[in-house]
């Protein structure tokens, strides 16, 4: 019964098979009709290729930039930067403060619980000095 079921798949397969092959002589032909010599790019690099005949940009006196343009822009870029923030609702601005209330209360007590039990402990082994 699984061989059966493994011919018909096996059988499914050859149809698929046909067409990989076809899609693949398509792209030899196109491989050969731009030249085959040329070398394949699989990516791009992290750096761009300068022109030889393009010099490296340098400031000039009209490129600099006030102090006052430049605290300017500074804020600009904050309220910009301000305006994407998706801002809690009262609700859960709510629920995210309890949380954390109730999460700092409980390892508050946990603390103070091991803090008093090596306090006792400490005693217990060094003796009362009292």
């Amino acid at each position: 019964m699984a061989e059966s079921k493994r011919r018909g798949e096996d059988a499914g397969d050859e149809g698929l098979r046909d067409e990989r092959d076809e899609l693949v002589d398509d792209v030899a032909a196109d491989d050969d009709a731009t030249g085959a010599d040329e070398p394949v790019s699989r990516g791009g690099t992290a750096t761009r290729e300068r022109a030889a005949d393009s010099k490296p940009r340098t400031r000039t006196e009209s490129d600099k930039v006030g102090l006052f343009a430049r605290i300017a822009r500074f804020f600009r870029e904050v309220v910009a930067e301000l305006r994407k923030v998706i801002w809690p609702t009262r609700k859960e601005l709510l629920t995210y403060t309890a949380v954390v209330v109730t999460f700092v209360a409980v390892v508050l007590t946990i603390v103070g619980l091991l803090d008093f039990a090596f306090a006792k402990g400490v005693l217990w082994v060094f003796g009362n000095p009292s």
